[in-house]
């Protein structure tokens, strides 16, 4: 069975202010685990905890992430859904694309990090549920924006 065009366009739109939802739920959920030598307790990190923390160290790094992590996957979200609304011309799709690829880089700063910090030897780190809650948000979100450049308009 095969859906229609009408219901597939119907999903794609739930499947997207779906993530709307999950956003804020990964920026707050644990990204990572960190210690600090064996003998400490593991803090929990997450998208919003490193933020303040940014906040206080380095400003320009800080709203590169903030920029990354929270306004990119949100602007590309309201954006698509705007364009599935038919409230936004389909033309933008592209400008949306760069932004979904502009939260990817977000992911990739994260990895990079947790890398870096396993290769010192110095600490403790373990990857929690956050960070994949995020990832599969960003990932969605560019499945979604591909769904939508190749479904077509109504």
């Amino acid at each position: 069975m095969t859906l229609d065009r009408t219901a597939l366009r119907r999903h794609l739109r739930w499947l997207n202010l779906t993530l709307l939802v999950l956003y804020p739920v990964s920026w707050f959920a644990p990204l990572l685990r960190a210690g600090f030598l064996p003998l400490f307790g593991m803090s929990e990190i997450s998208v919003i905890s490193g933020l303040q923390a940014l906040w206080e160290s380095d400003v320009v790094l800080a709203l590169v992430v903030t920029l990354l992590a929270l306004f990119a996957p949100l602007i590309k979200t309201l954006g698509l859904a705007l364009v599935q609304f038919d409230l936004l011309d389909r033309r933008t799709l592209p400008a949306l694309e760069i932004t979904g690829k502009l939260a990817m880089a977000d992911i990739f700063l994260v990895a990079l990090y947790i890398t870096v910090f396993k290769g010192m030897g110095v600490g403790r780190i373990d990857v929690a549920w956050g960070f994949y809650l995020f990832t599969a948000c960003i990932l969605a979100s560019v499945v979604l924006g591909i769904a939508e450049k190749r479904t077509p308009s109504a």
